[in-house]
């Protein structure tokens, strides 16, 4: 595993293989999933995603429901595009609470949120831009609890955020969802891996 930029069937462990090394390989990524996870504002948690994550996440997915190569060939499709492809960062993030009925009542009114993320490094500002696998706010203005989003970088800004020490903000600038925070160095340093 490397930082390679798609999976391919290759890439996929019969599941008797996989079931071997199972534990293993799930103690490991959600031990790097530690360093790529970033809480924004009370609700809000992003995961940084990439090829590690998304090889763990089509192996769990094809373990679990045993769906045979049509599954995996399904499930390439779907993750795939969350893998970076070198000039960008790519996140899941999920808008947790917990409560049904809050929860709902939050979700009514945040539609468009995925597209005020953004990333800022001094004054440069990169705005996300939304997966568009299928729209993640409806049209009555429902958001999505599940967000997946792009953050593309020139090199110049790949250069500034591989800086040791730099202050790169993940932020959320949505009317009824403004906040931001800081990522710690542990994050910035494991997500500029994600560069080639």
């Amino acid at each position: 595993m490397g930082s390679k930029h798609a999976l391919t069937a290759e890439d996929i462990l019969p599941i008797p293989e996989y079931g071997k090394i199972r534990d293993e390989s799930r103690r490991k990524i959600s031990e790097r999933k530690r360093d790529r996870r970033i809480e924004v504002g009370p609700y809000v948690t992003f995961y940084f995603e990439n090829y590690d994550t998304m090889w763990m996440q089509v192996h769990e997915m094809v373990y679990i429901e045993k769906g045979g190569p049509e599954q995996i060939k399904d499930e390439l499709a779907a993750y795939n595009p969350l893998i970076p492809k070198g000039q960008e960062l790519v996140a899941t993030f999920m808008i947790e609470i917990n409560d049904p009925d809050r929860r709902a009542r939050a979700l009514a009114t945040l539609g468009g949120i995925e597209n005020t993320a953004f990333i800022t490094i001094g004054p440069d500002r990169i705005a996300a831009v939304a997966e568009v696998d299928q729209d993640r706010t409806r049209e009555d203005g429902k958001a999505s609890s599940v967000q997946f989003v792009h953050f593309p970088f020139t090199p110049a800004l790949i250069a500034a955020f591989r800086t040791p020490g730099a202050q790169v903000i993940l932020g959320l600038g949505h009317p009824n969802y403004s906040h931001m925070a800081v990522l710690p160095e542990n994050v910035r340093t494991e997500l500029a891996g994600d560069f080639d």
